[in-house]
């Protein structure tokens, strides 16, 4: 009867599947270009010298396995809500709870930057205008549209990703002009030999390139959200293998082409010295208004980003309270399927970054926001575990007939969970990123405290009905 009864509800409460391929798509594409290339690639860049490619192949190579193992798990159960799903499906109830709290967490750190950010750069054009207007005005717009429906955050993220992609395609393509016709430089070609000029392609030497991987690492962040797509997915069986099978070109072509042409225009030891790289870059094709062209870019992909953090918390507390491991209320969907209520607690939450505006300092803020980095890690350590247990309670035929395997399956895995751990000894490593993880360790041990005294509350309560 309790199974019955939680079916109904289950029904009840569908999302809709209202999400295309061609928006499965931009989001996977989109989720890929962020901050941790806009400004994030010149910290990676300074620590490592021109072998900051490599770096980012590396860090690409395990972004990629993780996309697959996900993808293994997604088309084998395209319903799950979320991969906090498959947490809890293959490695227990507490899995699932530690998984889906830590990325809302993580999440929800980030979004507050990304507001506070919209607000920064609107101070560019408008430095009169207070910048807690501004944030409070995209709290209000982006948490509207995306409780109208799905469809409508889908075609957000597709104009989103678009002018981001055609931007940065366009930088691209001017700096190899530059490089190989010397456009801009009175038909002087600067070639390439910035990439080795200035003590070789590795500046900082091989430690400076495995120190880099950290900050590498952290740009990839986001790419998991397509994990969340899966049940408002039209087809997901073949829009998500088509989505996630697009990462390789993705990274060679955004990452490695984007600072590749910089590194090779500029060079590396000056990067970000005189403000942003993709300014200085503009600056150098003779691009008078560069500033002014990057700040639109931002300000694109600042409201992507945004677009996403609401619909990633919205979902992933959705999913949470199916399982029992948030409040019931966050399970309430409205007529146009879209869960209302985690979605208006995003908000709530987001208006707060107002307020942070004025009461955190910088240097606090940032070492807030450098728990972000433990917790995209965790999460992504997750989703191979439960990979590679899904892979355990599978016969061998059953392995044998996967329509979307992890190549290499378990032993793929287990490579990436040791590369990730390994992160995680780099950021402990390292005095400007230690903070985070001290605080990534509290905040587990704050989760498993929070685990106890749910499910001591949930058994009392059962024992008194």
């Amino acid at each position: 009867m309790q199974q019955q009864s939680s079916l109904l509800i289950s029904m009840k409460n569908k999302l809709n599947p209202d999400l295309s391929a061609k928006h499965i798509r931009f989001i996977a594409i989109g989720s890929a270009i962020g901050t941790g290339l806009f400004y994030g690639s010149a910290d990676a860049i300074k620590t490592a010298g021109p072998s900051v490619l490599l770096a980012y192949v590396i860090g690409g190579i395990v972004a990629f396995i993780i996309l697959r193992a996900l993808g293994e798990l997604l088309v084998n159960n395209p319903h799950a809500s979320s991969f906090a799903h498959h947490a809890h499906d293959y490695l227990g109830s507490m899995a699932g709870y530690i998984t889906g709290w830590t990325y809302c967490l993580e999440i929800l750190i980030v979004s507050v930057a990304d507001v506070t950010a919209f607000g920064i750069y609107m101070g560019f054009w408008f430095p009169d205008m207070p910048q807690w207007i501004w944030v409070f005005g995209v709290v209000l717009i982006v948490g509207a549209t995306n409780l109208m429906s799905v469809k409508v955050f889908g075609e957000l993220e597709l104009w989103f990703s678009f002018f981001k992609i055609s931007a940065i395609m366009i930088m691209i393509i001017a700096g190899i002009g530059m490089i190989v016709w010397g456009l801009g430089k009175n038909g002087q070609p600067t070639g390439i030999h910035n990439l080795w000029s200035n003590n070789g392609f590795f500046g900082n030497g091989v430690i400076g390139m495995i120190l880099s991987l950290q900050l590498v690492m952290f740009s990839y962040g986001g790419i998991e959200i397509i994990g969340i797509t899966a049940s408002e997915t039209q087809n997901p069986k073949q829009s998500i293998p088509k989505a996630i099978n697009s990462m390789p070109w993705r990274i060679l072509v955004f990452y490695i082409g984007t600072l590749l042409v910089i590194m090779s225009i500029y060079p590396w030891n000056q990067v970000g010295t005189n403000g942003s790289p993709f300014v200085s870059t503009l600056q150098n094709m003779g691009i008078t208004i560069s500033a002014s062209i990057l700040n639109i870019i931002l300000l694109i992909a600042s409201l992507s980003a945004i677009n996403s953090d609401v619909f990633g918390v919205s979902r992933m507390l959705y999913s949470l309270a199916e399982h029992g491991h948030a409040p019931k209320i966050c399970n309430k969907i409205s007529k146009w399927g879209i869960p209302w209520v985690p979605l208006l607690m995003m908000m709530l939450m987001l208006f707060l970054a107002v307020y942070l505006n004025y009461v955190i300092p910088k240097h606090v803020f940032l070492t807030i926001s450098a728990l972000a980095t433990f917790a995209t890690v965790w999460v992504w350590i997750m989703i191979l575990c439960s990979q590679i247990a899904f892979r355990c309670s599978l016969s061998k035929t059953q392995e044998n007939n996967l329509a979307f395997p992890l190549w290499g399956g378990i032993f793929t895995s287990t490579v990436a969970i040791l590369f990730l751990f390994f992160i995680i000894g780099l950021i402990g490593y390292q005095p400007t990123s230690r903070t985070s993880l001290y605080a990534g360790i509290i905040w587990m041990i704050i989760l498993l405290l929070g685990y106890y005294c749910k499910t001591h509350y949930q058994k009392k309560s059962a024992m008194q009905e």
